[in-house]
């Protein structure tokens, strides 16, 4: 087998520049005694670089002919049992890396443009075992996860991953440098795990509050959260009201969460 076809439904779309593929390796070099999990190597253009840098490296796919051609291009991987076929969305955390279950482990990957968003909120759910996540993403969602508060990239995402990792983009990359090319350019970003272990806050709360703000991001945050909080509350003339969602740091959005778990139960609304 030479080649792997692209499948549109399955959103594959192959880099082909070695340079950024290095480029996107060398990203994690700081990781060289963690496990590194690849989600979708395709034809393995960064899986290469990666072996090259003495990664201990699994890989997952849920394409069936990228598994073939993975297993006869990579026997290292095949014979040791580290090519798995599979969703990484949906398998078990156990069985993402067969025999370590309570190991740490890295993600990196070229990511399907089509689910970036949903591979994120897995990162999420698994935080505790993932210190780092790098790779390639559609250009304005790897802004939109790095992105400070102020602009208009900044976000729901962008402040539920930044609440627990720090994040940088890292560097753009030509939807020419793809097959087939995608209809936008990518971004690679990495996530390292910041220091924080837990909220003072209630998670749903926070999440809940977040969601609820940024439904309405171009409103006043006593608009916007009027049905969390209801018409009238204590806080209603506290300052952080005047503002706008994408005006919150993370920190400002956990303070703001406090103050609605503070509100008498009679105030409290539940979506």
């Amino acid at each position: 087998m030479d080649s792997v076809r692209a499948k549109k439904y399955l959103g594959q779309h192959f880099l082909t520049d070695h340079g950024a593929a290095q480029r996107i390796a060398d990203s994690v070099a700081d990781y060289l005694g963690t496990p590194i999990l690849e989600v979708g190597p395709g034809m393995g253009v960064l899986t290469q670089p990666l072996l090259e840098a003495g990664h201990d490296l699994q890989v997952i796919d849920i394409d069936h002919e990228s598994i073939e051609y993975l297993h006869q291009h990579f026997p290292q991987l095949s014979q040791e049992g580290r090519i798995i076929e599979g969703d990484f969305l949906k398998l078990p955390a156990e069985e993402l890396i067969p025999g370590r279950a309570d190991m740490p482990f890295v993600v990196i990957g070229n990511y399907p443009y089509n689910i970036s968003s949903q591979i994120f909120f897995r990162i999420l759910e698994l935080r505790e075992r993932i210190p780092a996540v790098a790779g390639m993403l559609q250009h304005e969602v790897a802004q939109r996860l790095c992105a400070s508060p102020g602009g208009r990239d900044y976000g729901i995402l962008s402040v539920l991953l930044q609440c627990w990792y720090d994040c940088d983009y890292l560097f753009k990359v030509s939807k020419r440098d793809f097959n087939p090319p995608p209809k936008v350019d990518g971004g690679v970003m990495i996530a390292r795990r910041n220091s924080r272990t837990e909220l003072p806050c209630d998670e749903a709360n926070f999440k809940r509050v977040v969601k609820t703000a940024f439904g309405q991001r171009r409103k006043m945050l006593r608009n916007a959260l009027m049905s969390l909080f209801g018409k009238e509350f204590p806080y209603a003339d506290h300052e952080i009201f005047t503002l706008r969602a994408e005006r919150l740091s993370v920190e400002d959005f956990i303070s703001l969460t406090l103050m609605y778990e503070a509100l008498p139960t009679d105030n409290l609304t539940t979506p």
